[in-house]
């Protein structure tokens, strides 16, 4: 049988996905399944890497078991996780403790204290990132302050897919689209900073080699392959972060080239050739070698409609709720919605920010409440592109992705809030056919990124801005940016 199938396993953070892909980027078969968040303190996120993992082979067994899926077809492996994990694993690979995930801020004293005492703008030099509670190198000073028995222990710390590559492969690992958590990672050269990393008091000895991510790490270990089902010997990548392979599985991989998210969460991603840094924003290697991403990540996305359904419209399916939402004019008839459901990422990082509907009265229907809170999202994508262009980043059309973006509503309403085009690819397998196009690119299914794109990705549909509608557009969002602004010192009361 001829090796031409590519598996692509996503860490996402309410469960994993696990897919097989044809070289055309056809989903052959997929599965999704459930783990645990824990939240044993107020501020506190948690999961645990190994229920990850015995998710992870549950679903390649059942993949593995479906029509036209042989682990001896399978040509290469590629993973794509969740971001600034830290995970402490011992010289056996051992792991010590659930890790923090992107949504923790416990170690927001940590951050005032480091950025005081080593110098905010020196960590930005290097890292191009704000140094905060979401990133992995907090989370690693969190554990050798306060768990000093844990951090003693600690040979490595891991990211989300470099510790499923290890339990695939044995092999340690650090892609470099990851690298952005570790503060001491510099995102010009790519390398790991040993001076910063000695003013920050955490050894570079502490985080794996660097790998590109499309680069072959190691093999399924024969006892991978017992647990899984998978053929020893097959080929495993490094991979990345989610978010860049959703990118590149929305199609953006070249300057200019922007993808737009609209999963459980929100953002978007700005691919350029350089490293361009905003403190408001997020800055990463591609997993496109040779390429950077400037990021912006909301809390608001698909699982505000999500909450909403659930509170508000139990007995309505998401289609009945947007159809009730299309029939309010753009604008909402001054509702608005601040999608700070959680906190907020950026670009005003304020974990204490709130969600909020202004603008409510006897005359308002749910109908106005839906149209602001999907209008609400793509002001919050709007914000972070305004940002955006404040470095001389260049903004074209739109890649979408994500569960929203089958929303032809929600996406009209993203065209209109931002004016600029969107298109719309294949959008729920986004995220693992970017993992499972690395593995292409590592084993040389595909000879470079321009072949691997036009073979898989397939624009569905083409949504254009009305732009009337954005000039009301622009009248709102100058409201919803007032909103935060004046209420901002209210949120942290309660």
């Amino acid at each position: 049988m001829s090796k031409e199938l590519l598996l692509g396993i996503d860490i996402g953070t309410s469960a994993c996905k696990v897919a097989v892909f044809d070289p055309h980027g056809k989903v052959i078969a997929q599965t999704n399944k459930p783990y645990r968040v824990y939240y044993p303190e107020s501020g506190w996120a948690e999961q645990d890497p190994e229920e990850w993992w015995s998710a992870i082979c549950a679903g390649i067994r059942d993949v593995l078991a479906s029509d036209g899926v042989s682990a001896d077809a399978i040509a290469a492996i590629g993973v794509d996780g969740q971001s600034w994990s830290a995970i402490p694993v011992d010289k056996d690979g051992k792991v010590l403790d659930r890790t923090p995930i992107w949504m923790d801020t416990r170690a927001r004293d940590i951050c005032t204290k480091t950025k005081r005492f080593v110098g905010e703008d020196r960590i930005f030099e290097i890292a191009g990132n704000d140094f905060l509670p979401s990133y992995t190198t907090p989370k690693m000073l969190w554990f050798k302050e306060t768990k000093p028995e844990i951090f003693g222990k600690t040979a490595l710390f891991l990211q989300s897919n470099s510790f499923i590559v290890y339990k695939l492969t044995g092999v340690m690992s650090q892609d470099m689209s990851q690298g952005y958590g570790i503060h001491f990672f510099d995102m010009k050269k790519l390398a790991y900073d040993e001076k910063l990393a000695d003013e920050l008091a955490l050894p570079v000895s502490l985080v794996p080699p660097l790998y590109n991510c499309d680069e072959i790490v190691g093999e399924v270990s024969a006892a991978a392959a017992s647990l899984t089902g998978l053929k020893a010997g097959t080929p495993v990548v490094a991979g990345g972060l989610d978010a860049a392979c959703g990118t590149l599985g929305a199609g953006v991989y070249e300057v200019g080239q922007t993808q737009e998210q609209g999963g459980q969460a929100g953002g978007m991603s700005i691919c350029t050739d350089h490293a361009l840094a905003h403190k408001k924003l997020i800055l990463s290697a591609h997993v496109v070698p040779g390429m950077w991403l400037l990021q912006g990540g909301t809390v608001g996305g698909g699982g505000t409609l999500k909450w909403f359904k659930q509170e508000f419209g139990q007995n309505v399916s998401f289609d009945d709720l947007t159809a009730e939402a299309e029939k309010i004019a753009p604008g909402s008839d001054g509702v608005i919605f601040l999608p700070y459901m959680a906190g907020e990422r950026s670009p005003i990082w304020d974990p204490d920010a709130k969600g909020v509907f202004y603008g409510l009265s006897f005359d308002k229907t749910r109908g106005h409440m839906i149209r602001a809170l999907l209008e609400g999202v793509a002001f919050s994508v709007q914000h972070n592109l305004l940002t955006a262009e404040e470095t001389g980043a260049k903004v074209g059309s739109l890649n979408a992705m994500g569960g929203s973006a089958n929303s032809v509503l929600w996406t009209q309403i993203k065209a209109d809030v931002t004016g600029r085009t969107i298109n719309v690819p294949t959008s729920d397998t986004a995220t693992t056919l970017g993992a499972a196009i690395l593995a292409g690119i590592g084993c040389g299914l595909y000879k470079d990124y321009k072949q691997a794109v036009d073979e898989t990705i397939v624009i569905t549909r083409v949504q254009e801005p009305d732009m009337k509608n954005h000039e009301i557009y622009k009248k709102s969002m100058e409201l919803y940016l007032e909103l935060y602004e004046d209420l901002k010192h209210t949120f942290g009361k309660y």
